[in-house]
């Protein structure tokens, strides 16, 4: 007897369930080749289900040929469906390490505040699209994107950013990191030299690492990077910096320094890249005007909405010199052919009918209460102790410690009192010289999270 057990509850048919299992049974050699099976008459009656079920089961396996029927002898499984199955390595960490940290306070930087995402006005604008737009629109797109939002995002940059480019300068990507990686395609091979900041986030030097290219670290201090240290003997491919809020650090580039930049760009016939990746939040005056303005051929922006709306929308873009368009367009379109249409066309929409600003403006009072009440918390919590700097802008400051060094050891302590923080060290690209810094987010944070987390920390590290 075929031993095969039959889940009637289960919300997968019969059928499909007896071919399954004899699949199995064939493939790990429970069942042997040339062994004959039951008649689908006697296993219907065995399992007490209809012989149509055992028929269905019996024609999938020997289309898919693991049977071969022998006119007048019976079903026989087929010779070579055995395979060996390697040993099962199941790895549940990640499961079980999200399931550890549901109560843990996590100060990670550059999440928004996801509850005040506005959903109704979204939802509602995207109702509207579906219901008045043409079938086409759920066709193929372009690779550069939807003209809508290329033309929005021309006309708003330059309003919000002094970004000056054309609409045809702009391809639309899934989110930064797609940008990041198609510029590295389109600039870097392994015999190259990129020039970035030091520090930067540890991904974007991994995404320009995985060229092969040599990275070459230029230092920051307060305000952003060292121009005066930009190598003369070297013909670098590009400098990647963040200008208007040096990631971590917080700095705000002059503009000496971008003039400096620019003509280091000129002299060397390389490209600048500009990384603007929350610079709308910026709590004393308006947002710093972008580098790419002063010279639109030499420098290609980078931006997202992940930081303003939500890192699900996966929505980023590039403004390149026009010399670059038609090969980034080429790499975008073998790359994933286009970003999702209808969540271009919502976009657009929310930014022409001034949901954006409106947004913005919101959420620049919603992060700079977070942030006030942070450096409050700080402050009176550990005293003299600690530093805060790299506050201006953003959702995620940095604080430096009295005779503190974040080892694995002590940040592991601290992450089994309820807390995990980020050391600036872990984006560095030389090593050893901020040991004693960490970056701190807030803006997904409630307030009461921060007053917690701020007290856990001092707990860990003074315990």
């Amino acid at each position: 007897m075929l031993w095969i057990p039959i889940d009637r509850v289960l919300d997968i048919p019969l059928n499909r369930q007896v071919y399954q299992q004899i699949r199995e049974k064939i493939l790990q050699g429970h069942l042997q080749a040339g062994e004959k099976l039951a008649s689908t008459r006697k296993l219907s009656d065995e399992l007490k289900v209809s012989r149509n079920v055992i028929l269905e089961a019996y024609d999938q396996l020997l289309a898919e040929g693991f049977l071969i029927a022998r006119r007048g002898s019976g079903t026989f499984v087929a010779d070579g469906a055995f395979l060996t199955q390697p040993a099962k390595s199941f790895i549940f960490d990640n499961i079980d390490r999200q399931m550890a940290e549901e109560n843990i306070i996590n100060f990670r930087s550059g999440i928004p505040a996801l509850h005040l995402f506005p959903r109704k006005t979204w939802v509602k604008i995207a109702q509207q699209l579906w219901h008045d737009s043409e079938s086409t629109i759920l066709g193929y797109g372009a690779p550069e994107g939807r003209i809508e939002l290329r033309q929005t995002l021309a006309h708003y940059l330059l309003k919000t950013r002094g970004v000056e480019c054309h609409p045809e300068q702009i391809i639309i990507t899934s989110g930064a990191t797609q940008a990041m990686t198609l510029i590295s395609r389109l600039l870097l091979t392994s015999d190259d030299i990129a020039i970035m900041e030091d520090p930067i986030t540890n991904d974007i030097q991994t995404i320009f690492k995985a060229s092969g290219a040599t990275i070459y670290p230029i230092p920051v201090d307060e305000l952003g990077i060292k121009t005066n240290l930009l190598p003369d003997n070297l013909y670098p491919k590009f400098v990647f910096l963040t200008p208007s809020h040096q990631f971590p650090l917080g700095g705000t580039l002059p503009i000496q320094r971008r003039i400096q930049l620019i003509q280091y760009a000129r002299r060397k016939h390389c490209f600048l890249l500009e990384d603007d990746y929350d610079s709308e939040f910026r709590y004393e005056g308006p947002p710093v005007s972008s580098l790419q303005g002063l010279d639109p051929e030499l420098v290609l922006y980078i931006g997202s909405f992940s930081k303003i709306l939500s890192p699900a929308l996966r929505i980023g873009y590039i403004v390149l010199p026009t010399q670059l368009i038609e090969k980034c367009r080429q790499l975008k379109w073998f790359t994933d052919l286009h970003t999702p249409s209808l969540d271009q066309l919502t976009l657009a929409r929310f930014i022409q009918d001034g949901y954006m600003e409106r947004h913005i403006t919101k959420m620049k009072k919603f992060y700079k209460s977070q942030r006030d009440l942070l450096i409050q918390c700080l402050q009176s919590t550990f005293s003299h102790k600690v530093k805060v700097f790299g506050y201006s802008t953003g959702m995620h400051l940095i604080a430096e410690f009295e005779h503190i060094n974040f080892t694995q050891e002590l940040l592991l302590k601290i992450k089994q009192f309820g807390v995990k923080v980020y050391p600036v060290e872990d984006h560095t690209i030389e090593k050893g010289k901020y040991n004693n810094r960490l970056i701190i987010g807030y803006g997904h944070l409630h307030k009461n999270e921060i007053e917690q987390g701020v007290t856990r920390l001092f707990q860990a590290i003074n315990n």
